[in-house]
């Protein structure tokens, strides 16, 4: 199978598992923030919640799209998604799934809402940090730009998360007459149908928004184990049509003939040339094998370097204040480096199934320890059914933005946990949070990201050291 040695074949079975472990803990470590407020209002019982919420996690994998595995994937450095040592690769991917899985199953057991999200981008960007800092690493540029949008992402969308819940509750104070909604709910009666309807429709997108952008990152990190260990068969997505292909390098190659290198800086002057003879390298590839079936598996691998680096010298090329180029021409570039893109960012429909089965499957398993907490122990009272419809709705709109309009990973935990808290303070101010439940949340939100940095990055190096 992909013409591995029996040991790597072994290796790449047990990465493979590991991330469905690691999404199978994501699928139960969130299940809490679709099913709390089901549960706790006794919209659905326990058993219905989950499995509800649990398909709809399923079906949200195969609506998300690959927006935010991608950007997942290019939160490392380009020089290590185009590094043929398989065993670079497998020091790497080994750092990245211990790391995350230890963080998420310790906070899972002590029952803290920390996030999955946080804890994969950490030891993501740990694996960065600890690259750059290599002895051999020469040139290797870590990714602040992706890192940037994303710590921006994950910090503002709990704010938001908090802020909206506050305003839709006083929304519903204002303008909602019947007083029902605002109740604690009886122990063993269930709302009133129209309450029920929106609780469990609130639950179903939360579920579904999760799946979709969650399990995005669950993607991603399967693609970072078979870019690592088999980059030949997963370098370029060889179902296109190539013609496309083509074309995006003619329009790259017709800009960059535009460009007068005589008015450039050295640097910029080198860059120019770099770019032209990746681009001359890819025609050449096409010119010897006219279609993607045809490419040998070193020349897909090749054609994948030179897209990442033709991306990488392009965004530094048209950043600097010695290019004059058109807007038209800007946009031509712009465009055909897209059209490439499209080559190397991609899923295999089975990568897509594996992930939406493990976060399904988890979503329906342990969801006790954490319901508890967003349930009970995040406010001073009971929530209400108002307090679970307005932070459902609130997570279910800041997630689903995220992930089809933005391409950008949020934490659906940090969200949901800030939109509880809100819905609490609506109702009785600051007063009404549980000071040392919120300080123990605070504590892991805090912790996740630099001890996940901290992990994988020491591991990332000791495994290198080992494997030298």
């Amino acid at each position: 199978m992909f013409g591995l040695e029996t040991d790597l074949l072994i290796l790449l079975v047990i990465c493979l598992l590991a991330a469905c472990a690691f999404e199978f803990v994501n699928g139960f470590h969130d299940t809490a923030n679709a099913v709390a407020t089901v549960i706790y209002t006794n919209t659905l019982r326990p058993w219905a919640a989950v499995v509800w919420s649990g398909f709809w996690n399923f079906i949200g994998v195969f609506a998300g799209g690959i927006g935010v595995a991608m950007g997942i994937v290019y939160l490392l450095p380009i020089e290590t998604l185009i590094d043929q040592d398989i065993w670079h690769g497998i020091s790497m991917i080994a750092a990245l799934l211990i790391s995350a899985i230890l963080w998420n199953v310790g906070t899972w057991y002590y029952g803290l809402p920390s996030s999955s999200s946080h804890t994969l981008i950490g030891s993501i960007l740990g694996l960065g940090i600890a690259f750059s800092l290599l002895p051999s690493t020469t040139e290797a540029s870590f990714a602040w730009s992706e890192a940037t949008k994303t710590g921006m992402s994950l910090l503002v969308s709990p704010f938001l998360g908090f802020t909206l819940t506050v305003f839709l509750m006083f929304l519903l104070k204002r303008f909602v007459k019947n007083k029902t909604i605002f109740k604690e709910p009886h122990k063993r009666k269930a709302p009133p149908l129209w309450i029920r309807i929106i609780l469990i429709i609130t639950c179903t997108l939360v579920s579904f928004f999760h799946g979709s952008n969650d399990g995005q990152k669950g993607v991603g990190l399967v693609m970072l184990i078979l870019i690592a260990i088999v980059p030949s068969y997963y370098a370029l997505d060889i179902d296109k049509d190539p013609a496309g292909l083509r074309n995006s390098i003619t329009q790259v190659e017709q800009v960059l003939a535009k460009v007068d290198s005589t008015v450039l800086s050295a640097s910029d002057s080198k860059q120019l040339t770099l770019l032209n003879n990746e681009v001359r390298e890819m025609r050449n590839v096409f010119t010897s094998n006219p279609d993607m079936a045809s490419l040998p598996k070193d020349a897909r691998f090749l054609l994948r370097r030179d897209i990442l680096l033709i991306t990488k010298g392009t965004d530094k090329l048209m950043d600097s204040q010695d290019i004059t180029m058109s807007q038209r021409d800007r946009d031509q570039l712009k465009a055909g480096v897209t059209g490439m893109r499209s080559y190397t960012d991609y899923a295999p429909d089975w990568v897509i199934m594996m992930i939406a089965l493990s976060l399904g499957i988890g979503t329906m398993i342990g969801w006790k320890r954490i319901v508890k907490t967003i349930g009970e122990k995040i406010g001073k009272e009971h929530l209400t059914y108002a307090q679970g419809a307005s932070a459902e709705f609130m997570a279910a709109s800041v997630i689903g933005f995220s992930t089809f309009v933005f391409k950008l990973p949020v934490s659906t935990t940090h969200i949901l946990s800030s939109g509880i808290a809100g819905s609490m303070v609506a109702n009785r101010g600051i007063k009404n949070l549980n000071a040392g439940t919120i300080r123990n949340i605070a504590l892991a939100w805090v912790l996740t990201l630099p001890v996940s940095m901290f992990l994988s990055g020491t591991l990332f190096l000791l495994f290198r050291w080992m494997l030298s």
